[in-house]
């Protein structure tokens, strides 16, 4: 089985014993589906010194079917929502006209919220000439930290059921995030707010994609979207060879990066359903992977 990854030659040698700045990589996709949480778990478990892991996917986490860690803590995660008090509201309707979510209604001497519409921006109760809101919480997920058998630490959020607000679970997830030298960032799929929320302020993006039509569409909008939040990034082809050259030519005219091309391999896809991380399939792929995080460390 061949993995290929882009290292200068000359370089190779000291690339490996070279030591990397801390430095936070998120794992991004423009689709879902591609390899996004299998990728990053292999460059968690590649990364030399101090590691953390955090899977900000909330809605779907599954990073620990792979790493396996031992959870020490989990913190629920609530927002303020507004709460009437209703003998001293007089009914103008100030809070109303604030809230763009329409999270606040008033007709006649009625006042009616919807705690799951509220962003928690806080505006209603600056507005209130009458005091007549308290805070409320509404509970949105949960936070749960642990370490793996490797000593890697981990971090990883889980929505409510039924709950919309992804981002501020997200940020609470990234706020937990302690002094690592590497940090992983498992990104969610697409190129929403959530996506965005978990990508923005990291130091390098890989992108995760495969060699077709949709990839190369969902490719091109997410390398869009991190030019303009200023994120460099490079992209790892997972499934290589089962599609066309399309994308690869796309991306040299585009000067982006290919960083590690992933072939297709059973062996890789059987490893999976067992949750099994790929880089306990080959060694050359687990080198591969080392190699990878020190070029982009650089």
């Amino acid at each position: 089985m061949h993995f290929e990854v882009v290292v200068p030659e000359a370089d190779e040698e000291a690339a490996d014993a070279a030591e990397i700045d801390p430095m936070k990589v998120a794992i991004a996709s423009g689709k879902g589906g591609t390899g996004k949480t299998s990728v990053a778990v292999a460059l968690a478990l590649s990364a030399q010194g101090s590691v953390e892991f955090l899977d900000c996917d909330v809605e779907e986490p599954n990073a620990h079917f792979f790493l396996k860690p031992e959870i020490r803590l989990c913190e629920d995660i609530s927002l303020e929502v507004p709460v009437v008090i209703q003998e001293r509201c007089n009914y103008c309707g100030k809070c109303r006209d604030m809230c763009r979510f329409n999270a606040i209604t008033v007709f006649g001497e009625t006042i009616m919220t919807f705690p799951d519409m509220c962003h928690s921006c806080g505006g209603c109760f600056l507005v209130c000439p009458q005091e007549a809101l308290e805070v409320g919480r509404r509970l949105i997920g949960t936070v749960e930290l642990g370490t793996t058998g490797r000593g890697i630490g981990f971090v990883q959020g889980r929505l409510r059921i039924g709950e919309a607000m992804a981002p501020p679970l997200i940020r609470a997830v990234k706020a937990r995030s302690t002094d690592s030298r590497t940090v992983i960032i498992d990104c969610p799929p697409g190129t929403s707010c959530p996506a965005m929320v978990a990508v923005r302020d990291a130091d390098y993006c890989l992108l995760v994609t495969e060699p077709t039509p949709f990839g190369l569409h969902d490719l091109k909008i997410m390398t869009g979207v991190l030019k303009r939040l200023k994120v460099s990034h490079g992209v790892v082809l997972n499934r290589a060879g089962l599609g066309d050259d399309t994308l690869e030519h796309w991306c040299l005219d585009k000067g982006i990066p290919i960083h590690l091309k992933i072939p297709f391999s059973r062996k890789i896809a059987e490893a999976y359903a067992k949750g099994i991380p790929m880089t306990e399939v080959d060694k050359d792929l687990r080198d591969a992977f080392t190699r990878l995080i020190l070029e982009i460390g650089k």
